[in-house]
């Protein structure tokens, strides 16, 4: 029971850990980051309950989150993601544009030995997550991804 009373005691004299997680459709750079860490210390410090004894946290979500919505999706394009699909198969592709539910995801065709455009609807998708590169991918693979085909497709019917 020593043990316990000690980590009771070592928790009490420990200031609260706040942590503020700042997400939106673009990256955050420093600065940002820096302009909401001033701005939720004012807050913190005019509030009563904490005595003006915390530690503050300001962060971006890990590139471990997974993708859950078109904004994670838009702000990932470009990148390497793995996808888990509903019917069980796994996918590894560039994210391209997001139109309509539908991501343009950029796959390897083995039989054309060249880069292809996989529609993939977001409802199929149960998991996606971005993947950390170690090398550059090709040029190509990168145009596919970053090409914006809306005008071509609404010329179609």
């Amino acid at each position: 029971m020593v043990g316990a009373a000690n980590d009771e005691a070592t928790e009490r004299a420990q200031p609260p850990r706040i942590t503020v997680i700042a997400d939106g459709d673009t990256a955050l750079d420093l600065d940002t980051i820096a302009v909401l860490s001033r701005s939720a210390s004012s807050l913190l410090d005019a509030a009563p309950d904490l005595d003006g004894s915390y530690v503050l946290e300001v962060t971006s979500p890990g590139i471990d989150r997974p993708l859950t919505s078109d904004k994670h999706f838009r702000r990932a394009r470009g990148r390497k993601v793995e996808l888990a699909m509903a019917d069980g198969t796994q996918v590894t592709g560039r994210v391209g544009e997001l139109h309509d539910g539908t991501l343009s995801l950029v796959v390897r065709d083995d039989r054309a030995r060249d880069w292809a455009v996989r529609p993939i609807s977001l409802g199929g998708i149960s998991k996606a997550v971005v993947q950390v590169e170690f090398s550059t991918p090709s040029q190509r693979e990168m145009d596919l991804a970053t090409t914006d085909r809306s005008a071509e497709t609404e010329g179609r019917t």
